[in-house]
């Protein structure tokens, strides 16, 4: 059977959110002895968490951090302030548990997963998850990055991870990704899918200089040029001038989706994935939920074109699924609140009404 067929037929058995669970936890919540909707964003994410789960009192479920690892030919381009080495390196300093996610992933008890989708060599640590489609991308500014067949491999692994992760008992999936050079390509990605200049989609990524900043905007002008993608079609675009991390975390959205738990976007490489994904499968969306707002230009853009809001703006842009991590203080401070505050009439308030 072709790749394709097979991702259509997966992206096909993804069911809508529970209505009557979201409604009921709605319901619950203006129970609460407290200002109707005082709690903003706060309330709305124990409402997706119960559409997502179809029960009104959701739990905080067993999370993973799965961190897509995978290295760009474009870094031939001089695009990036570190060699590609520093790919793997972080991918096993992750399998130690030593890295920056690791180390806030441990507050809450999550599971960070590194998996190598597309390193330039196999990674070392027993933690690590290989699964190389190919060993690094081509340079995208001579030609696509990889073939149809490879971007579809690349989401199939993503959906295949996760299904694993699932039947191990993970219920809550963060993206992360990990690649020198995947801010140019997904800044090549986004201005393509959007239509937008280059030079607004582009940012410093890991502290690029101001002439470092020149050749990636002129690398990624280089490489739409030469490639043409197609903005209709997200796995040309894809395979032309993205990258493999960004091809695990389509597959990521979609396996979620699949197995009806939440997936949370982490900053920009992150939500250029969450909105291919949306294109290849709609109804996946409705599993993602926005962390923070990263500080590349292009993050608030994207957000904006997916439709949706991100409760943390702290200036992030680390990625390794870090924002995303963040979210998970966030979701304990709303389900206390959710669990434990009494209602109007046990708190002897008198209670609130809508009002026109």
């Amino acid at each position: 059977m072709e790749l394709e067929t097979i991702i259509r037929e997966i992206t096909e058995k993804i069911e809508p959110l529970d209505d009557k669970a979201m409604a009921d936890a709605w319901k619950y919540w203006d129970s609460l002895c407290k200002p109707l909707r005082g709690m903003g964003m706060l309330e709305e994410m124990v409402v997706h968490l119960a559409g997502v789960y179809g029960n009104y009192r959701p739990k905080l479920e067993k999370s993973a951090v799965v961190v897509m690892g995978a290295d760009n030919g474009v870094v031939a381009e001089g695009v990036t302030q570190t060699g590609s080495e520093v790919t793997a390196q972080v991918l096993e300093n992750m399998g130690e548990r030593k890295s920056s996610v690791c180390i806030m992933a441990g507050l809450h008890g999550a599971e960070v997963v590194p998996v190598n989708i597309g390193m330039l060599v196999d990674g070392k640590h027993p933690r690590i998850i290989n699964r190389p489609v190919k060993y690094g991308t081509d340079n995208m500014t001579k030609g696509p990055a990889m073939t149809r067949e490879e971007a579809l491999r690349g989401i199939l692994t993503g959906i295949e991870v996760v299904k694993e992760l699932y039947q191990q008992g993970y219920r809550l999936f963060i993206t992360g990704e990990m690649g020198i050079g995947n801010t140019t390509t997904s800044s090549a990605c986004a201005s393509v899918l959007l239509h937008q200049p280059v030079e607004t989609m582009t940012g410093r990524g890991a502290g690029l200089s101001s002439e470092g900043l020149k050749r990636k905007i002129a690398a990624i002008h280089k490489a739409i040029e030469i490639n043409k993608p197609d903005a209709g079609d997200a796995i040309d675009v894809l395979c032309k001038v993205g990258g493999l991390d960004i091809a695990g975390m389509i597959g990521v959205y979609i396996g979620g989706a699949c197995c009806r738990t939440p997936v949370i976007i982490d900053g920009f490489i992150s939500s250029v994935a969450a909105y291919m994904a949306a294109m290849i499968a709609p109804g996946a969306k409705e599993y993602m939920v926005a962390a923070h707002c990263s500080a590349e230009p292009a993050g608030q853009v994207m957000l904006e074109a997916l439709g949706k809001k991100a409760p943390i703006h702290a200036g992030m842009r680390l990625g390794e699924g870090t924002g995303g991590v963040a979210l998970l203080s966030l979701y304990q401070y709303a389900l206390a609140i959710y669990d434990n505050m009494p209602s109007f009439a046990q708190g002897n308030v008198e209670e609130y009404t809508h009002q026109k």
